[in-house]
C-alpha cells in the first residue's frame, strides 16, 4: 500500500524518518508532499495514494475525489475539522484522529499563555500569581485532564464541566465539578477551553458568558477559533475593561482586538498548541501505527466518521 504524508507544515525530520520505519517495516511504501505551495500538488500527490496523514491540511471534496484508490486518512492531532467526513464517508474512507499525542503540549502552552496574561504580557508593572486562583476546564477530555493537573501544580483551585465525563472520573482528580457552563464562567478567574467546534459550540462563546466572570477574568483558548463569538467578544471587552483573552489562533477580527484592548489580547502568531518536537513526532507515529493496524487487521479504534 501507498501510504502517503502531506503536510504543507512538515513533520520534524525524527518524526518522518520514525514514520518511514513503521510503514515500510509493515511492508508499505512511503510517499511524501511537503511543503507544498499549491494545493494542486496535493491532489496530485494523494491521486494513486492509498492511505494519508495529515496535520492541519484540508481534506475537502476536491482531495477525495482526487484520490482514486484512498482507504484512510489520518489527522495528526486530536482535532478533526480539517476533514470532510461527509466526503470521505460517501467514498467508504475511514478517518482518524490520534487522541492524546499533543495534549501534554497543549495544556502546557495553556498554562504558560495564563502566567504570560497574569504578568501584564511581561510589560513592566505589577502583576498577579496563578496560585489561590479559580481555573475552569470547559471540556475534560485528554487536554483538559492535564490542565487540571498542572493549575493543581500551580495551587490553584480547578473546576471542571464535562457532560460526557463521569463526574465521579473527574472528582477522583481533585477537581469539583460544576451543573452548567454559567456556573463554571461565573465562578472561575480563568477559563481554559477545550471544547470542540461543532454546529452547537460554534460562537457559543460570548457576551452573555464572558461577562459572567469575576473581576480579572481570562480566557485562555487552545481549541478553535470558531467556538467564540469575536463581535460579542469586542462588545464585552469594551464594557468590562478588566477581562483579558489568551489565543492559539487569531481572530478574524484580530486586528481589531489588538487596536482596542492592547495587551488584554493575546494571539499566538500561528497554532502553536502540537508545535513541540515531542508532540510533532509523537503524532506522527501515532498516524503510522494506525494506518498499519488498519490494514493488517481492519483496526478502526480512532475512526472518526
Amino acid at each position: 500500500m501507498k501510504i502517503l504524508v502531506a503536510t504543507d507544515k512538515p513533520f520534524a525530520k525524527a518524526a518522518v524518518d520514525g514514520i518511514r520505519e513503521i510503514v515500510e517495516k509493515a511492508g508499505h511504501e512511503l510517499a511524501l508532499c511537503e511543503k507544498y505551495t499549491d494545493v494542486s500538488e496535493f491532489h496530485k500527490a494523494v491521486e494513486d495514494a492509498d492511505a494519508l496523514i495529515v496535520r492541519s491540511d484540508k481534506v475537502d471534496a476536491a482531495v477525495v475525489n482526487a484520490a482514486k484508490n484512498l482507504k484512510i486518512v489520518v489527522r495528526a492531532g486530536a482535532g478533526f475539522d480539517n476533514l470532510d467526513l461527509a466526503a470521505c464517508t460517501e467514498k467508504n474512507i475511514v478517518c482518524m484522529n490520534t487522541p492524546g499525542q499533543n495534549s501534554n503540549a497543549v495544556a502546557e502552552l495553556a498554562l504558560g499563555m495564563m502566567i504570560y496574561m497574569a504578568r501584564n504580557s511581561f510589560h513592566p508593572g505589577t502583576g498577579s500569581e496563578l496560585k489561590g486562583k479559580k481555573l475552569g476546564i470547559h471540556a475534560y477530555g485528554n487536554i483538559g485532564k492535564i490542565v487540571a493537573k498542572l493549575g493543581k501544580a500551580f495551587d490553584m483551585d480547578v473546576y471542571a464541566l464535562d457532560p460526557f465525563v463521569d463526574a465521579k472520573v473527574i472528582e477522583a482528580d481533585g477537581v469539583k465539578v460544576v451543573n452548567s457552563v454559567e456556573e463554571l464562567y461565573s465562578t472561575c478567574h480563568y477559563i481554559s477551553l477545550h471544547i470542540p467546534a461543532n454546529e452547537k459550540t460554534k460562537k457559543s462563546i460570548g457576551y452573555d458568558l464572558l461577562g459572567k466572570m469575576p473581576k480579572g477574568g481570562c480566557l485562555v483558548n487552545t481549541a478553535r477559533k470558531e467556538v467564540i463569538h469575536e463581535e460579542e467578544l469586542v462588545k464585552i471587552f469594551t464594557e468590562r475593561t478588566d477581562l483579558k483573552y489568551a489565543t492559539d489562533m487569531e481572530a478574524g477580527n484580530q486586528a481589531e482586538l489588538n487596536e482596542k484592548f492592547g495587551t488584554r489580547v493575546f494571539a499566538t502568531p500561528k497554532k502553536m498548541g502540537a508545535e513541540t518536537a515531542e508532540a510533532n513526532i509523537n503524532a506522527g507515529l501515532a498516524a503510522a501505527n494506525q494506518i498499519c493496524k488498519f490494514f493488517a487487521t481492519g483496526d478502526t479504534t480512532f475512526k472518526v466518521n
